[in-house]
């Protein structure tokens, strides 16, 4: 096993990074930004080092700094958490010339997933399905409408480089699809440094369905189950379940068999999540993309398969066999996560702040992974994630009786917070029957 671990995020990644580390006997190292030097994480390491200002781009996505701290420190691998540089193969590429485990795929699989066009290209030559969509960067707007008329409006105009729900646009006709695409081409310079734009068709209504996967120490790609994502404000997410209640036995044999596919096309060795579009009318699903890092909502496979999916990345990392058997994978119960945010529940704009109170729930079946604490500052400079609470019980109703009480017995106050939000869903008619899809938050405002 690895025995000296640098952590290079913040927050609640980290500190859940940490606490498996520790567990494991694995000395820890946290960075930090000047404005989180009084965050958990930072005081739980076994030692920690700051590597800049509050900017990310002088601190979690400084490179040089990073390793020089995993220098400094005598840090033998590193672990990118989510976000920041998880996703960066050049980052990954520097750390093993230097002579570090990465604590994730190889840069050539980074590499190959991260654009999407690319991603979908390689996903179709394997059999795994894609929606209709353009198989080459649409160069100019023209382009794009030609595109457009080929798959049929309304369309979905996609940064070719963007994730996290970023860089997306619907276009319901040529009017909007011109409007729309200088807009997403503009966004994805500006953000992602590659203005690559592709087109794809568009579902009015869809299911936001993903496939936890495992590229094992010994070339074999697992899957365990699948999350669904479906209950999101612009297109990023704030609910995730296991397992998902549109998924039945032949389609989930289906669609782990895809994601097993996707992740043997590129190697795949670590943790990653291929997310598929479901269409609940048909029955069929899409490729969408493919995280090639640890997801935010990684706590719901682990609790309904009875495995700490950071230990296991450390394994792969480590060459060694998983903590479980491959060919015996089984699921129990039903898992559910919310994304605790620093926002108003109705519009869910960011509202950072001192937390002046902070009571986490207890009780059966309840996990909370949080990054702050009474006493800390939830600054502007980072997402607004302060808290995942994510609860078990033996079936989906269970587990959404303990939700309701957990999000109920939890208090935040200083900075605006969602909790109310998941209260208003937990009496929600849709939800609580399970067939809802992405455009229930917004059908749940349009009714205020």
């Amino acid at each position: 096993m690895i025995e000296s671990l640098l952590v290079a995020n913040r927050g609640e990644i980290a500190r859940r990074i940490i606490r498996t580390a520790r567990r494991l006997g694995v000395r820890t190292v946290a960075v930090y930004s000047e404005a989180d030097a009084d965050l958990p994480f930072v005081r739980e390491a076994d030692e920690a080092v700051c590597v800049g200002p509050a900017n990310p781009a002088q601190s979690y996505r400084n490179a040089e700094a990073i390793l020089a701290a995993a220098k400094s420190t005598g840090a033998q691998a590193i672990h990118p958490g989510y976000g920041f540089l998880s996703e960066n193969a050049d980052f990954a590429r520097t750390v093993e010339a230097n002579g570090l485990v990465w604590v994730g795929p190889d840069a050539d699989a980074i590499t190959a997933m991260g654009d999407k066009i690319n991603a979908r290209n390689l996903m179709a030559a394997a059999g795994v399905p894609v929606a209709p969509g353009t198989t080459d960067p649409a160069a100019d707007v023209d382009a794009a409408l030609a595109a457009a008329a080929t798959i049929g409006f309304p369309v979905m105009v996609k940064a070719a480089a963007g994730g996290g729900g970023m860089g997306m646009a619907v276009a319901t006709d040529e009017a909007t699809l011109r409007t729309e695409y200088d807009k997403v081409r503009a966004f994805a310079e500006r953000m992602f440094g590659d203005g690559s734009v592709l087109i794809e068709r568009y579902f009015p209504r869809v299911r936001h369905v993903e496939v936890q996967i495992l590229g094992l120490a010994d070339g074999r790609v697992v899957a365990l189950g699948e999350r669904e994502c479906s209950v999101q404000r612009r297109n990023q997410k704030l609910v995730e379940e296991s397992p998902s209640p549109a998924v039945s036995p032949e389609l989930r044999e289906r669609l782990l068999a895809a994601a097993v596919r996707a992740g043997e096309a590129v190697n795949y060795r670590n943790a990653g999540t291929v997310e598929c579009l479901l269409d609940p009318t048909t029955g069929e699903f899409f490729f969408l993309e493919m995280n090639t890092r640890l997801q935010v909502e990684h706590p719901v496979t682990e609790l309904v398969h009875g495995v700490d999916l950071v230990e296991e990345q450390l394994r792969v990392a480590a060459g060694l066999a998983p903590t479980f058997d491959p060919d015996a994978l089984s699921t129990r119960g039903h898992a559910i996560e919310l994304r605790i945010n620093a926002e108003d529940p109705k519009r869910f704009l960011p509202g950072p702040g001192a937390v002046t109170a902070w009571t986490e729930p207890t009780g059966d079946g309840v996990r909370v992974d949080s990054g702050y604490a009474l006493g800390t500052t939830v600054t502007p400079f980072y997402d607004s994630l302060m808290a995942k609470l994510i609860v078990f019980g033996a079936d989906r109703a269970e587990a959404i009786e303990r939700a309701r009480a957990a999000v109920a017995g939890f208090e935040i106050t200083g900075p605006k917070c969602n909790l109310p939000f998941f209260a208003e869903l937990f009496d929600n008619p849709e939800f609580l029957g399970g067939d809802y899809d992405t455009g229930i938050v917004g059908r749940m405002r349009a009714k205020k």
